[in-house]
């Protein structure tokens, strides 16, 4: 088992930002050491989450020659990841109620994290693959503002949905045409690559707008 092939399964790329976003966030409730914490919590559910979907895909991938993906190239054994994923939760769980999150950050973050593995086992092949980019990072602010018992703004909660789902169209639009192959239906496939960067500017426009109406 290599930890840079692990690594690379959770798509380290927007793990980082998700992870430097909740750092930031936090930072700004909390004391840094704090929100290394909340940061942390975050990590480990992302890693739930990535390895989720390439376990999930892991035969389409395959049959799509998709080698830059550690299970289709041979680095990871599907055996492992299965038993990883169920063994992730347990320590992602006690860090997060260990954490500033408490009780209540912890409810609202596994709600966000069951919300992305319905996007990995079902939505992402249907006409709904954006709404749980939209539930998801709209409880990631709730959890994160609920370490210091208020509520997150509604400027804030909008935007994160808002940029999130933006982000879904702009992530997808480099894989379409393996996507349509593998039977990967979702909103972007059906849209096409244009109409889904126009989807996802006008979505990136909306969330200025939220933010400066709404602040």
């Amino acid at each position: 088992m290599r930890a840079p092939a692990l690594l690379r399964a959770i798509h380290l790329g927007p793990v980082i930002l998700v992870c430097l976003v909740s750092y930031v966030l936090s930072a700004i409730l909390l004391s840094p050491l704090h929100a290394i914490e909340v940061t942390v919590a975050i990590f480990c559910g992302q890693c739930i989450i990535g390895w989720t979907n390439d376990l999930v895909d892991f035969k389409s991938d395959l049959s799509a020659g998709r080698v830059n993906k550690p299970l289709v190239a041979g680095e990871l054994d599907p055996k492992t990841i299965r038993v990883l994923i169920p063994v992730m939760v347990i320590p992602t769980t006690f860090i997060s109620l260990l954490s500033p999150l408490h009780v209540k950050g912890t409810l609202l973050h596994v709600a966000g994290l069951l919300s992305a593995t319905l996007y990995n086992v079902w939505l992402k092949r249907t006409v709904l693959s954006f709404v749980p980019y939209i539930v998801s990072f709209a409880l990631l602010p709730m959890a994160i503002y609920s370490t210091v018992s208020k509520n997150a703004p509604v400027w804030l909660i909008a935007a994160f949905a808002t940029v999130a789902c933006s982000f879904h169209f702009l992530n997808v639009i480099k894989d379409i045409d393996i996507d349509r192959q593998q039977g990967v239906i979702g909103l972007p496939q059906r849209t096409g690559k244009r109409p889904s960067q126009v989807i996802a500017l006008g979505l990136l426009v909306l969330a200025a707008i939220e933010i400066m109406l709404l602040r």
